[in-house]
């Protein structure tokens, strides 16, 4: 009864997705007209491929935007390396994403824009590409995607995967409750990144055999540098005598709180410098205006600024320079979490970076990495509310004893969570899926 209730809530689905095809792809043409899709490459979102097919067995990693593609890229080229054999495609829906992770995977894998969840567009692309086996990363539960590939006998694996506390209330529901697990149970392969997040799959109904344990791919994101102008070496040089901080995936609200910090920092500092490194890029320009207006003297990284001695404030409105930006500064706060309604991003770039460690409370599902840390160290990771956030950076500035044990401790934490993770993540995927779907010729 629940599977044909699941097939029933899967057939509405459908139905809605078909009917509403002509809206769904006439707002794809409006994000194009936005600049939110790419402007030669946009009908990929459609189902249409841009570069040819080639022969032989082929594998399919789909992450939806750049932290996800991130933590897809380690496996990937443990499956370049390990299965020659195998073509690797790479897919994901945003163009911030596009842009960093092209110059990031290796030459030979194919890289296109992840087909929209129509029948129509999904079914064009199944069939152009013909994967064996698809690995979709954290929460892609697509019901057109995920159908067309098991009744095309396509194996499917769901990597780091999680849900949030919001999604998982709405699967939960009793009208959609049957649609999770008829599509959970199309799969070969669950790796949740956590333990609350395997409960939250089981509630779900996902089948136990498949869910398996290899740790959060998120601390194995390599560091690594993209193709073009990343050369930070003259920016460190002007940074070098200053005091710095630098308060990274700031959203909308968090770069005002960032700003009273600063000015509270100031005080005690004269030479402080405070990078700031907006969540989206676009917004670093609005944020530098608005602190010009205030008579704050503001460097802006995609004007090449220099940070002279009455520099203030380095405003960062530019892609995949985070991780060896966080090299330049004794201290980060990590944005997204000191607002409520946020939830958190990645602090493992901050800590393998060597930087103490600084979070608001509000963490979502960054909340298990969190804990993980300071179960390991209960130094590796300060959470702070913003009101506290300037005393608590004032007490590492003054303290060199307090400020090393807490980079020493990030550092240590994250190089303990991230070992081995890779490689128990891809005998995962080899003995679940690549071996039954893509044998070894």
């Amino acid at each position: 009864m629940a599977r044909e209730n699941g097939e029933i809530v899967y057939k509405i689905y459908r139905a809605l997705t078909c009917g509403l095809s002509p809206m769904i792809n006439l707002h794809l043409r409006w994000r194009k007209f936005r600049g939110l899709e790419h402007p030669k490459r946009w009908t990929e979102r459609l189902g249409f491929p841009s570069l040819p097919r080639p022969a032989g067995p082929l594998v399919w990693f789909h992450a939806v935007s750049l932290g996800e593609g991130m933590a897809a890229i380690p496996v990937i080229k443990c499956c370049v390396t390990r299965r020659p054999d195998v073509t690797v495609l790479m897919t994901s829906t945003t163009v911030s994403a596009f842009e960093v992770i092209k110059n990031r995977l290796p030459t030979n894998v194919i890289y296109q824009f992840a087909p929209r969840d129509t029948q129509a567009a999904v079914e064009a692309f199944l069939s152009y590409w013909k994967p064996n086996a698809i690995m979709l990363m954290e929460s892609e539960l697509w019901p057109n995607l995920i159908i067309g590939a098991a009744k095309n006998g396509i194996a499917l694996a769901l990597l780091n995967a999680r849900i949030s506390a919001k999604s998982f209330r709405r699967w939960s529901l009793p009208v959609i409750l049957p649609l999770a697990a008829f599509l959970l149970s199309k799969f070969s392969l669950i790796v949740p990144l956590s333990n609350t997040q395997a409960i939250h799959f089981q509630l779900l109904r996902a089948p136990p055999f498949v869910i398996n344990f290899s740790g959060d791919l998120k601390y194995a994101i390599e560091d690594t540098i993209s193709e073009g102008d990343h050369n930070l070496e003259e920016l460190q040089e002007q940074l070098k005598h200053r005091k710095v901080w630098m308060a990274s995936s700031l959203h909308r609200g968090e770069d005002k709180i960032m700003l009273r910090v600063h000015k509270m920092l100031k005080e005690v500092y004269p030479d402080l410098v405070t990078i700031i490194v907006p969540r989206h890029p676009h917004q670093g320009q609005v944020i530098a205006s608005e602190l010009q207006k205030k008579g704050i003297s503001v460097a802006v990284r995609s004007r090449c600024d220099k940070v002279s001695l009455e520099t203030e404030i380095f405003v960062v409105d530019t892609l995949g320079e985070l991780r060896e930006l966080y090299k330049l500064t004794p201290v980060a706060v990590i944005g997204g979490s000191f607002l409520p309604g946020l939830a958190g991003h990645n602090i493992s770039e901050a800590a393998t970076a060597g930087c103490a460690v600084l979070t608001g409370h509000y963490l979502g599902h960054f909340d298990h990495m969190v804990q993980e840390m300071q179960r390991l160290n209960p130094s590796s990771v300060l959470q702070v509310s913003g009101d506290m956030l300037g005393e608590a950076i004032i007490e590492l500035f003054g303290n060199t004893k307090i400020l090393e044990a807490r980079r020493t401790a990030a550092k240590q934490a994250y190089h303990a969570l991230s070992s081995g993770v890779i490689e128990n993540i891809w005998s995962l995927v080899q003995f679940h899926i690549l071996d039954k779907s893509v044998p070894n010729r």
